[in-house]
């Protein structure tokens, strides 16, 4: 029988193995889901707001969806040939002989005689095969048969890497054409596919997490005295009661109104510019809050008067948080628009209520945030810990990283950080759409290549230790938290799988267990900056 080519997509994606039939005669079913900002679930923000944003990749060690396949029995076997690639990539050369080829033939015929209604014939009724291929067309049972072919060869073709192929990796980078031309034309069928698998970890030094020295940084800001005892100022402030100061200049606890305005020289003096990231019009300045402006400008304007200017020069400190003033030196001129000091209730039981509901002396409010920000102080040291361990376990590994996996990683960070703009500036579809485009997409993990590696190398390390120390999650405990999950997609009306719901949630339970083992027995240090 003769059969023509035709031109398909050089190369498509294998989601699932589908191996019964009727078989589309116009396309294959096999396609690769691009990122859409539909497809950002609030699992994968919630694991965007983690400590370390760290999602462990079970899956990476987790049977393929192959395995779950049930093969359909061969007349003969497949010729498979296993090539090594860079990257945890396996490429399989795989050749389907004529006799399996023939008989993939003679099910679709007998499939289309089934389903296609030919006049004078009866449903269901058999079809001679040259008026059912008169009838369809020969393009049309041709690519019906390289399709059926390849549905039902290829789990056979995977059997080498069962246990070991990471789920939606798997791609035939054969063109469609190219495989239509060689069953025309030999009557077997020739296709190449490209697989990764699951990668090792080795250790350097072997089980060198058993005995981690930590050295853990930590802000003073999170100390809980300080914390409380701001809290209550902060918390006593917002009693008091406003008043334009008429007859003296600003002191420390007024506020005051400024217009800022920056300039900088070149250094040959030759030209002066305007530094529009350094002024701001109208900005209040509350004296208490020196974090909110630069090092030093408060005491330059201590004593200016409403309606008053001052000038002065100042440099930005080189660890500013904006990167373009860092280190930059500055003339500011402040003009004081307006000036106010707080006139502030004693403090006494009397506003302990108001202080913090509830409460009916000052001391109870005092222990209240006290113990608020002890809290918020261990779970914040917490972090800071577990932090720390990671970039150790991160030093510790060697390992080649899939691209699969570097692009799963990279796009569920992407959707977290997509959902955190669209909650902060609530963009439409348009401007989400043009955010989550493809070139978008594939510019934001190039420009953070390093730092998803990074992350990836943190969660492999990670699901090798829940493996090597036996660690266990109770049932109980993931169907509860899944229940959890489940049930906020209920209540924000959301769509949602359960099955990836389990999954992840899991992820997220061993990965809290197994850093609960490495606090436990890692040598921990804390500095205070």
């Amino acid at each position: 029988m003769e059969l023509c080519s035709s031109a398909p997509p050089t190369s498509f994606h294998l989601k699932s193995f589908v191996v019964s039939l009727p078989i589309s005669s116009t396309s294959l079913p096999y396609s690769f889901k691009p990122f859409t900002s539909l497809g950002i679930s609030r699992l994968c923000h919630q694991l965007s707001h983690s400590p370390r944003k760290l999602s462990i990749c079970t899956r990476a060690s987790a049977p393929t969806a192959v395995s779950d396949v049930v093969k359909d029995p061969l007349p003969a076997d497949l010729l498979v040939e296993e090539i090594q690639e860079p990257n945890c990539r396996i490429r399989l050369s795989v050749e389907v002989p004529p006799v399996v080829c023939e008989d993939c033939y003679e099910r679709v015929i007998d499939e289309f005689s089934k389903m296609v209604k030919v006049q004078g014939f009866r449903p269901g009724k058999a079809i001679p095969e040259d008026i059912l291929i008169n009838y369809i067309g020969v393009d049309g049972i041709r690519k019906a048969c390289v399709e059926a072919i390849l549905k039902r060869t290829l789990p056979h073709a995977m059997s080498s890497v069962e246990g070991r192929a990471l789920n939606d990796s798997i791609r035939i980078t054969t063109s469609f054409s190219e495989m239509e031309k060689t069953y025309s034309s030999l009557n077997i069928l020739r296709y190449d596919v490209i697989v990764d698998v699951a990668p090792e970890v080795k250790w350097v030094p072997e089980d060198g997490y058993k005995n981690l020295k930590v050295v853990v940084e930590l802000d003073s800001e999170i100390d809980a005295k300080i914390a409380a005892e701001r809290e209550l100022k902060r918390r006593y402030k917002t009693l008091s009661t406003m008043r334009i100061v008429t007859n003296r200049g600003l002191q420390v606890g007024d506020v005051a109104v400024l217009d800022i305005s920056a300039t900088t020289v070149e250094q040959d003096g030759s030209e002066v510019k305007d530094v529009p990231a350094a002024g701001s019009k109208g900005f209040q300045f509350d004296t208490e809050d020196e974090d909110s402006v630069i090092p030093g400008f408060l005491d330059p304007i201590i004593g200016i008067q409403g309606g008053e200017t001052k000038s002065f020069p100042l440099a930005f400190p080189d660890s500013w948080k904006q990167e373009d003033l860092c280190g930059l030196p500055c003339q500011f001129t402040v003009e004081c628009k307006e000036l106010f000091y707080r006139e502030l209730p004693e403090m006494n039981d009397a506003i302990a209520d108001k202080l913090l509901p509830g409460c009916t002396t000052i001391k109870q409010v005092k222990e209240s945030l006290l113990g608020r920000c002890i809290e918020l102080e261990q779970t914040a040291k917490d972090q800071a810990t577990d932090n720390a361990i990671l970039d150790q376990l991160e030093k510790m590994i060697q390992v080649e990283i899939p691209e699969s996996l570097f692009e799963e990683q990279g796009r569920q960070l992407y959707g977290g950080k997509l959902l955190e703009v669209q909650s902060n500036m609530k963009l439409n579809e348009e401007q989400l759409e043009a955010l989550s485009n493809p070139k978008a997409v594939r510019e934001y993990l190039e420009n953070q290549r390093e730092n998803i590696e990074n992350m990836i190398k943190q969660s492999l390390a990670v699901a090798d230790i829940f493996k090597r120390e036996n660690l266990q999650i109770s049932t109980e405990e993931l169907v509860k938290e899944v229940e959890n999950s489940v049930s906020e997609f209920k209540k924000h009306k959301q769509e949602y799988d359960e099955e990836s719901i389990q999954a992840q949630v899991q992820e997220i339970l061993e990965a809290g267990k197994v850093l609960e083992w490495l606090r436990e027995h890692a040598d921990v240090h804390y500095v205070t900056n």
